[in-house]
This record gives structure tokens, sequence and C-alpha cells, in this order.
């Protein structure tokens, strides 16, 4: 079994220190829940008191709603293709093309009260989605048939100040013309966004904030797997399901956690530093020899896998002299925790 341990207080104390130096903070609950699933960072939004919260896509919208009381914005942008209905008390959508919006208006009349809620998101350096400062000042002639409840603003995550690109989106969306002055954004430092409430006092920011609100203290989560089985081995021994053999005597452990569970699974990093780049050639050159490093530690190192991981379960390699823990005990693992899925969630 594969296990994120929580220590409950501590966590707690992490996010009620996220909430408390963040006014207005909107939750992000999108993808696998950053690991612990979308349903239990719902109902613990609520909990914390967010009377709204973001999920990533419409699918995600009905895991959201059965535990969590508030107003759900959804990130990624209503498209016409979209079967969930445009208009409900609780959903917020995102738009960021003309056409768009103008579809979303065009169901009929409707009375103030039963307007699709927007957000009107405007192009950033990102260049994902959004209006560019001429399409913004478009879709203002387009409003009547939404209720608008601010604009969003999603910028990189760089090591660079936000702040002259916020200054520039800003003035475009004053020059808009559109009259809220409610402003969600993504990726600002607690000090960028004290700095632009001074300096902005008539506007009011909402901090969309996932990662370092959930995954923000990590003491605070411990992953294990299981040890399943073990072993012992002599040089050309075979195993796996590749028929691999064994390098030299040691043990074959078996531990939960495989690719179904996100073990094993890459993604591009998002690392450029020569050392990021030096790591990367390192473990090209281990896949290249066939010795891939695990993320189970055992007897305090990080082992290598006896083979690719497989579904529900990985094979690592101990060589000879290295404590073998017992079946049934547990070992530390690091995983990427936004592609990783557990088969508990134990507070403790």
């Amino acid at each position: 079994m594969l296990s994120l341990h929580v220590d409950r207080d501590r966590w707690w104390a992490h996010l009620r220190s996220v909430v408390d130096a963040h006014p207005g903070v909107v939750p992000v609950v999108k993808g696998n829940g950053y690991g612990l699933g979308i349903g239990c960072l719902a109902e613990v939004s609520g909990q914390l008191g967010a009377d709204l919260v973001a999920v990533g896509t419409y699918a995600e919208v009905p895991h959201v709603e059965k535990s969590f009381a508030g107003d759900i914005l959804v990130l990624s942008p209503w498209r016409p293709s979209e079967t969930r209905a445009t208009y409900d008390a609780r959903l917020v959508h995102t738009v960021g093309r003309l056409s768009d919006l103008q579809e979303l208006t065009a169901g009929g009349d409707r009375g103030a009260s039963e307007r699709p809620r927007v957000v009107l998101e405007l192009l950033t350096s990102m260049r994902r989605h959004g209006f560019t400062p001429q399409g913004l000042r478009a879709a203002a002639r387009h409003l009547e048939g939404v209720a608008v409840e601010g604009f969003a603003l999603h910028l990189p995550i760089s090591h660079g100040s936000h702040l002259s690109e916020m200054a520039r989106l800003l003035d475009d969306l004053v020059a808009s013309g559109i009259g809220t002055r409610r402003v969600f954004v993504s990726h600002l430092t607690h000090d960028e966004l004290g700095t632009l409430r001074a300096s902005y006092a008539d506007f009011d920011f909402r901090p969309r904030i996932g990662t370092s609100l959930w995954l923000g203290d990590r003491g605070a989560l411990r992953v294990r797997a299981t040890v399943l089985d073990d072993h012992e081995v002599r040089r050309g021994d075979v195993f796996g399901y590749r028929g691999r053999t064994a390098p030299r005597r040691g043990h074959i452990v078996v531990v939960s956690g495989g690719t179904a569970h996100g073990i094993g699974l890459e993604a591009p990093s998002g690392g450029a530093t020569i050392r990021d780049r030096a790591a990367r050639v390192a473990r090209g050159s281990l896949d290249a020899a066939g010795f891939v490093r695990s993320p189970f530690t055992v007897a305090g190192k990080q082992r290598l896998f006896a083979e690719p991981p497989h579904m529900q379960v990985s094979m690592l390699f101990l060589p000879e002299g290295t404590p073998v823990p017992p079946v049934g005990t547990e070992v530390d693992v690091q995983v990427r925790f936004t592609v990783s899925t557990f088969d508990r969630l134990v507070f403790s």
C-alpha cells in the first residue's frame, strides 16, 4: 500500500498561516488535488472559510460541489462545446475570446439573476489564454447578457518581479471601461500583492493559490510504501517481467507503488540552470546503462530499480550487505505530488 501520511496539526498550521497572510485567497483544488484528492481539499477549503474555490476543468466540478458549499471558478476557458449548463448559481466561467463571450450570451433573454457568471481573462506574458487589450475593449460592448465577477490574470512562474507587467495589465483593465475592480491573480508573491494593494487601493485582489497552500510545508507530508516481498539473488539469477539478470549478490525487494500511482513517470523538467542540465545528463547515462535510481529510500539511500516499475508495485535491487526491511514494514518515497495517487491518506 502506498500511503500519504499527513501531520494534521502541522499541516493545518501552515494552511492557516497562508490564509491569514492572503486576504481573499481562492484555494485551487484542481487535478489530482495535489495528491490529497479534490474532495478532501474542497472540504478543507470550506473549513478554512473560503467562499470560492478554483478547479481546472468542468469535469472536476461534480467532485467539488459535493464537498464544498461555496462558489466554483473554472480556470479553463469556457468553449461552446462545453455541455455544462451556462447558468449555474454557483458556477463562474472564465472567458478570454470575444466569440465565446458572444456565444455565452446568445442563450436568449435572461433576468439579471440568471445571467452566466464570468471572469474576463486578459492575455499575459504567458500567452496561454485571454483577451488582448483591444479584445477586452471590444468585449466591453457585449456584456449585457452576463454577470461580470472580475478579471483574471494568470502570470508566469518566473524569478523576476511581476510588478511592471501587473502595472501595464491593470492600466489595460481600466482602459477597457469595464466597471469591476476585482482581479483574480495567480503566481504573485506575498510582497508583490502587498505592493499592489498599497498602490491600487481601489482594486480587490483575489490570489488563487494551489501548490504553496497545500504543499507549502513538505515536512508535514510523508509518503510511505509497504514492503511486499523479498528475494535473495545471486549474480546471473533471472527475475522480473523482462527477464533481467542480477548484476551481483543481493536482494530483490518488492514494494508497493508503481506507474498507476505515478511512480516512475517522467515530465519535462522546469530546471534551466547548468546544474539542472547536468543532472538530466547523469540520469540519462544511468538509464542507458540499465541502472535507474528509484524514489524509494532503504537504509538511508535511494535505491536502484531492479527493472522499470510495474503498474502497482516496484522491484528494487539491494546489494549484499544492505539491511533488508522486513515484509510488512514501510519505506520512504520521494514523489511529485501533482502526478501521484495514493492508496490511502493517513492523518495523525
